[in-house]
């Protein structure tokens, strides 16, 4: 009986830790994503478009 409450501690030590890992990592992908919206420019970005346009006669 000893070996099996080990067994359901350490089970719920183990589903802590897993937990405590994915919170941490959707922090870690929330942070990213603000610090690259910060990056943009607040207008958003204008991207070169040369090819769109002929040149006049």
């Amino acid at each position: 009986m000893f070996e099996y409450e080990l067994h359901q501690a350490r089970h719920a030590e183990l589903v802590r830790e897993a937990a405590a890992e994915r919170l941490s990592r959707e922090a870690g992908r929330v942070a990213r994503t603000r610090r690259a919206s910060r990056r943009q420019e607040p207008e958003g970005r204008v991207s070169a478009a040369k090819h769109r346009f002929v040149r006049a006669a």
